[in-house]
């Protein structure tokens, strides 16, 4: 099973860094991928046009952003690299900003990080402050080391019925449930995974995780596909690209809140 220390590139770690600004700080990222042999500078560039084109939805938490782009050839290696900046810098986030925590991280497929994709999730939700005091590579990864095995969860309070199945709701502003929930990025692969293990945490301590269906996917698709769910969640980014799917968008403003989702499954679903 791949890691998320697995796929943290040899060296790939800069605990003091500095930038100008979030371009800056992405380039800084991306360069020590490169210097790791694991992308080309192309895979660098795509990550900054992501968020020129599409706005900071990469800045999935407070202070932290996601930086990633589509597979490509300019990808030898899954990888990440990690990049914590002594003085923050602003990606233009209407919440989240400023970001002092970079992880860069290219993928060879759209299925391969998927388990080092929900660690990472679980890692920032719940030991935010042990990464922010790292000083070493050896620390960090004796840290993302220990996410591994750890089995503990964000507290999330379970409806009144945690074994009730949503398609029970029948209040006339919630929605009558198809069994499928679409968490949606600019890719499909980075972002709307956190928000999709994040979503997955909380179904599963209401009890409602075997009748829900949670699927991460890109802009595009999500277009197509929105009539297949009960509803979106997605960045606000995203959300003003997506319009009028025909089915609730809900804008998410942290991916790793277990309580803010919490919250947004509530009214949406009338509970």
């Amino acid at each position: 099973m791949a890691t998320l220390d697995s796929f943290l590139a040899p060296g790939a770690v800069e605990l003091h860094g500095t930038a100008k600004d979030w371009r800056e700080a992405i380039r800084l990222a991306g360069s020590l991928l490169k210097e790791a042999g694991t992308i080309t500078a192309d895979y660098t560039e795509a990550m900054v046009r992501s968020v020129e084109e599409t706005g900071p939805y990469i800045v999935v938490a407070p202070g932290f952003a996601f930086a990633h782009a589509r597979p490509s050839e300019a990808v030898k290696e899954t990888s990440l690299s990690w990049v914590r900046l002594g003085k923050p810098v602003e990606f233009g986030h209407e919440t989240n900003d400023p970001v002092d925590l970079v992880v860069a991280f290219a993928a060879r497929s759209d299925s391969e990080h998927l388990q080092a994709m929900k660690q990472l999730a679980k890692l920032l939700a719940t030991k935010r402050d042990e990464l922010d005091r790292a000083e070493s590579e050896e620390e960090l990864r004796a840290i993302l080391t220990a996410s591994t095995s750890n089995k503990k969860r964000a507290t999330s309070v379970a409806p009144t019925e945690p074994k009730a199945q949503p398609t029970k709701q029948t209040a006339t502003d919630s929605v009558s449930s198809k069994g499928k929930i679409l968490t949606v990025c600019g890719n499909g692969l980075g972002t709307s995974l956190f928000l999709k293990n994040t979503l997955e945490q909380v179904l599963d301590e209401w009890g409602w995780g075997p009748y829900l269906n949670v699927e991460a996917t890109d802009t595009i698709s999500a277009k197509g596909r929105a009539s297949e769910a009960d509803f979106l969640l997605t960045s606000g980014e995203i959300a003003a690209t997506l319009g009028d799917v025909g089915v609730p968008v809900y804008v998410i403003q942290d991916f790793t809140s277990m309580s803010e989702i919490d919250g947004a499954l509530r009214e949406l679903y009338d509970i």
